[in-house]
């Protein structure tokens, strides 16, 4: 999304720039927890961070719910929202917020709404919705999926099929079967009132079906491809029956991992597979993991992520645009907001140098996300990107995954000298958070740990000064708990690992090796992350813009 130059950032009137940079780092899901025995930070031996936080100024901060523009304080946190709110430095309605103003408004059945039903009145086509069946409000709320399905009805389109992906993520895991169950009611419903042949086509597990995301293993796109539009995954006569057989040949599988399926009649063929003439609409509002399947159905002869070996003509369209620069997808039924003047705008519109780096898991979050939803750099003279290729395994084999690549390569940006404002996200806490393994978190943790003491005795050489936070938290907590906190337990005793994000704070802290005296305020005890962004602003020696949250320092 292309916007105006931003006017220049002012000089501070009383802090001046550091001596050397300024390096945020963001610990990905390392949030504030209870502490216990199944807060994995708490158990991590992490003395450079604790020695840091006790030297440093430090805080905790909100980072879910209405404090990061979610629709209520029970919903958490997530990267995409983090790392939008942490780079806009003020607050703004998330995707889920703007699904539900658009459905309660009426605006969701204009424009591409009515061309969709166009397409399949003219040539007769069908309904394919796809997406996360999850109330998690992470990348999806299934209360979008039912809105869908009734205006459909209302519409009079005959034939409409879902092509389930399960979550266990963003909502309590091994749960998959509640949801399908919510599903198959509403379907029976406008089945038996119309006659309509609305029905569970296909669908598989969030983690190996679909939803990959930054090109990391398009085979997880493959799977999809195959379960929703050819119809040759493993056939079951219904989504519960293909999620009972997985448990039983995998006892404990979690419900991201459930391989995909595609359901079938009693003669094996499969009720739903899409083909010419069919409509689909993606119904996930979050974008990261969105973007590869629409490039599946939408790209060209050029397409390379795998073979697709049928490619229907269909009408496509997403829940939302999912990325603004490459016009992915054409079709949305939501306009997101537009978020301009982020504080990498302002930066460059200042001509200060800026570097940004992740490995490949989180590198959109420090560039498309953080830059208000835009991958295209703002200054190309002034920006320098680095993305580190991920591991393409489970993140609980190699939990440490890219925290040494990452820290060598902020060194060497250090190194070049020419960098005013440095950033980089540790992806570990919730990427090995999210696999449930909480030995793992913890190894997890520890190498974040180790990277951070190769870290900061680069940025005190040069003077600089080093702000650590998150954008939500993970693990900090890896348990499940009844609502009074306490921890729960399966019927062997075990805990219920937890593979969510939590509602916990995240910590902030500032450690400024160039001499600069100032504090805290404390007269902001709700601060969340939309405040980061002012006050690195002062920290680089400029004035935060008036349209941001305030610093939270103290001058």
């Amino acid at each position: 999304m292309a916007s105006t130059r931003p006017p220049l950032l002012k000089q501070h009137a009383t802090l001046p720039p550091p001596q050397g940079p300024v390096v945020f780092v963001i610990l990905d899901g390392v949030g504030v927890g209870a502490r216990d025995e199944y807060d994995a930070v708490a158990a991590a031996n992490i003395p450079t961070l604790e020695k840091l936080q006790a030297t440093g100024l430090h805080r905790q901060l909100r980072a879910h719910g209405v404090s990061v523009g979610l629709p209520s304080d029970g919903d958490m946190g997530n990267s995409e929202v983090g790392h939008n709110i942490l780079g806009a430095g003020r607050i703004f309605d998330q995707g889920a917020k703007s699904v539900d103003k658009a459905v309660e408004s009426g605006t969701m059945w204009e424009g591409t709404w009515r061309e969709m039903v166009s397409h399949l009145d003219a040539d007769g086509g069908r309904l394919h919705l796809l997406g996360l069946l999850s109330d998690g409000n992470v990348h999806s709320h299934m209360a979008h999926l039912f809105a869908l399905l009734d205006q459909a009805r209302r519409e009079g389109i005959p034939s409409v099929y879902v092509h389930v992906l399960l979550d266990g993520r963003d909502v309590p895991d091994r749960t998959a079967e509640q949801y399908v169950a919510q599903l198959e009611e509403r379907l029976a419903a406008i089945r038996d009132d119309t006659g309509y042949d609305y029905r569970i086509a296909s669908g598989g597990g969030r983690m190996v079906t679909t939803m990959d995301r930054y090109e990391a293993d398009w085979r997880i796109v493959e799977r999809g491809w195959q379960a929703h539009v050819l119809g040759s995954a493993e056939p079951f006569a219904s989504a519960e029956a293909a999620i009972t057989a997985s448990r039983a040949a995998t006892p404990g599988i979690s419900d991201q991992q459930l391989p995909p399926f595609t359901v079938c009649d009693a003669d094996g063929t499969p009720i739903g597979t899409i083909e010419d003439n069919d409509a689909v609409v993606f119904f996930n509002f979050r974008g990261d993991r969105a973007v590869e399947i629409c490039q599946a159905f939408t790209a060209g002869d050029n397409f390379s992520g795998f073979e697709r070996k049928r490619v229907p003509d269909v009408f496509f369209a997403g829940m939302m645009l999912y990325d603004g620069d490459l016009n992915i997808p054409e079709n949305f039924l939501v306009t997101p907001e537009v978020v301009s003047n982020t504080i990498s705008e302002y930066l460059a519109g200042t001509s200060l140098h800026q570097f940004a780096c992740a490995e490949t898991q989180k590198y959109g979050h420090v560039t498309y996300f953080w830059n208000g939803n835009r991958s295209a750099k703002f200054d190309p003279q002034t920006e320098e990107y680095l993305e580190i290729p991920s591991d393409q395994v489970s993140f609980d084999e190699r939990p440490w995954m890219k925290s040494a690549e990452t820290t060598d390569a902020l060194i060497a940006a250090l190194k070049e000298d020419r960098y005013r404002f440095i950033r980089a996200n540790y992806a570990g806490g919730d990427m090995v958070g999210h696999t449930g393994s909480f030995r793992a978190a913890v190894i997890a943790l520890e190498s974040i740990d180790l990277a951070l003491a190769r870290l900061v005795p680069e940025v005190q050489a040069r003077n600089g000064c080093l702000v650590i936070t998150a954008d939500h938290g993970n693990a900090d907590d890896m348990v499940e708990r009844a609502k009074d906190g306490a921890p729960l337990f399966d019927d062997g005793g075990m805990p219920r690992w937890r593979t969510s994000h939590s509602l916990n704070p995240v910590p902030l802290t500032i450690i400024d090796f160039s001499g600069r005296e100032y504090a805290l305020r404390t007269d902001l005890p709700k601060a969340g992350l939309a405040n980061v962004a002012a006050t690195i602003i002062e920290l680089l020696g400029f004035a935060a813009p008036d349209e941001y949250e305030p610093s939270l320092l103290a001058l």
